[in-house]
């Protein structure tokens, strides 16, 4: 049996806090002022951006919606599912076993899934200027798919893996062709009805893994590392509990730092490695806005609040800024 890796030394952002299936936090019952929800509140976005041109973008698992992923919490801040953590993936080979189970089948999906109108209109808004840099909270590449530049993957990429004992990096469809030679048939013997009713097929997560049961999982061949055989290949993204690496939060910091404005989309900050960033911001008087549905961990750092539907917004703040 290979040796249990051990956690990577503590970086500043770590991904952790007080957070459960089914708990509303305190700061998602906070009411949003009227304003935020007004035909005029994008109108007085557009003049920010016009105001702040290269303003800096915060995005999270709202933009990626309407691409089918869903995001982890309903739009009262309740969180639905409870990602796999850091230290469960590093504590033994049948956790590992059981997230490329469920990787293995969600890659399907997760891999066809294509930027949406959101998405394109980030990307056209740098084009124009109005936008800057992204920072992203997502691990599914759909920015840059997008055609949007200097983007910042804060919590790394599902494209990539990465071995926790030699530090190999491999790619993910190698990864995936490996794991489909390994387990002949396992995506078709597991595909039904989930626990809760649904079917598998559809329950797939912002980090690519799907709901299976745990009966489902058994038999899966867990993939080994190509230079020194462990059974420690991780998906090179941040898990809840793990840490952003220190090179990528300074460089998000400096982004920050530099930023005329921070723009927040799609998040709803519950997680401290965004929130931060709009905290730094806010203590150094850069103006911070946030497009997203309901309330926000960090509403009280924001200059303005828009709650309404991403793409659309988006879209209008494109024509707005393009007929100014």
């Amino acid at each position: 049996m290979p040796e249990t890796p051990s956690a990577p030394p503590v970086a500043t952002l770590r991904l952790a806090g007080r957070d459960e299936v089914g708990r509303t936090p305190d700061w998602a019952t906070r009411p949003l002022p009227p304003e935020a929800r007004e035909p005029a509140a994008v109108a007085r976005l557009a003049d920010l951006l016009r105001a702040h041109p290269g303003t800096l973008v915060l995005s999270g698992a709202g933009m990626s919606t309407d691409s089918g992923i869903p995001d982890y919490r309903g739009r009262d801040g309740t969180r639905r599912v409870m990602p796999m953590q850091h230290g469960e993936f590093c504590a033994s080979s049948e956790n590992r076993q059981r997230y490329w189970a469920r990787s293995f089948v969600g890659w399907q999906r997760f891999s066809r899934a294509e930027p949406n109108r959101g998405h394109h209109a980030v990307a056209a808004l740098q084009e124009a200027g109005l936008l800057g840099p992204v920072i992203t909270q997502n691990v599914d590449g759909l920015h840059q798919a997008a055609g949007s530049h200097d983007v910042t993957e804060l919590h790394g990429t599902l494209a990539e893996v990465v071995c926790l004992t030699c530090g190999d990096r491999s790619g993910r469809e190698e990864l995936q062709a490996r794991m489909a030679a390994a387990n002949p048939g396992f995506e078709e013997r597991v595909r039904g009805e989930a626990p809760d009713g649904s079917q598998v097929s559809s329950q797939i997560r912002p980090d690519g893994d799907v709901v299976l049961p745990e009966d489902a999982v058994a038999g899966f061949r867990l993939p080994l590392c190509l230079v020194c055989g462990a059974d420690t290949l991780k998906p090179d993204v941040v898990f809840f509990g793990g840490s952003v690496p220190r090179e990528r939060v300074d460089a998000c910091f400096a982004l920050t730092d530099a930023a005329p404005a921070l723009l927040v989309l799609g998040s709803s900050l519950a997680v401290m490695s965004g929130l931060r960033f709009v905290r730094h911001a806010a203590r150094r008087g850069i103006p911070v806005a946030a497009v997203t549905r309901g309330p926000t961990r960090g509403d009280e750092h924001m200059a303005l609040r828009v709650d309404a539907p991403l793409a659309p917004t988006l879209e209008q703040l494109l024509r707005d800024g393009a007929a100014a």
